[in-house]
């Protein structure tokens, strides 16, 4: 017998950035949230509902509306949410129960910067952070995404997850020197 998709899953609202466009849109996530569904290692696929397209150059005009599209994972840059709440259970987001230290960090990708908080347990470790695991889409808190070349293209979000993969360059701001 298939149950209520109410059981297994509840609708969010979500914005989808790639190196190529921005996709608005509803995801059915399991009771995991964002973070189960973006770092199931079974399928690299993700499917948006009533999506809006818009390329990046023009992110105030929509190029498309489909009821159903269907997103590749590792192609997605971020994915910004209008909820801290929708990333999934702190346990999930976290990556256990453990006491975190709250980082300021900057993220650089070739079309995107990011600013935000990353909970971390214990130490900072850049190659930790990079490569532990098997989670490739981890969660930024207060972040600022914007794109490089289209500063136009800024999004403030309570929780943001990035696509570790397409990461070129991450930074404390603890580090930042002033110029």
């Amino acid at each position: 017998m298939h149950e209520p998709a109410s059981v297994t899953g509840r609708l969010i609202t979500a914005d989808f950035l790639t190196p190529g466009y921005r996709i608005v849109g509803q995801i059915m996530v399991p009771r995991s949230g964002l973070m189960g569904l973006m770092n199931d290692v079974t399928s690299n696929f993700v499917e948006a509902q009533d999506a809006k397209l818009a390329r990046l150059h023009m992110p105030t005009k929509l190029v498309g509306e489909y009821k159903l599209i269907n997103l590749v994972k590792p192609n997605i840059f971020a994915v910004c949410l209008a909820r801290r709440e929708d990333a999934g259970p702190q346990a999930v987001a976290r990556g256990g129960y453990q006491n975190l230290i709250k980082y300021p960090i900057r993220v650089t990708t070739q079309v995107y910067e990011l600013e935000g908080t990353l909970e971390w347990s214990g130490r900072f470790d850049f190659s930790t952070v990079m490569m532990e695991g098997t989670r490739d889409f981890i969660p930024l808190y207060e972040t600022t995404l914007t794109a490089i070349l289209i500063p136009s293209l800024r999004i403030e979000s309570p929780a943001v997850l990035f696509n570790r993969k397409q990461v070129d360059l991450l930074a404390l701001l603890s580090d930042r020197k002033e110029i």
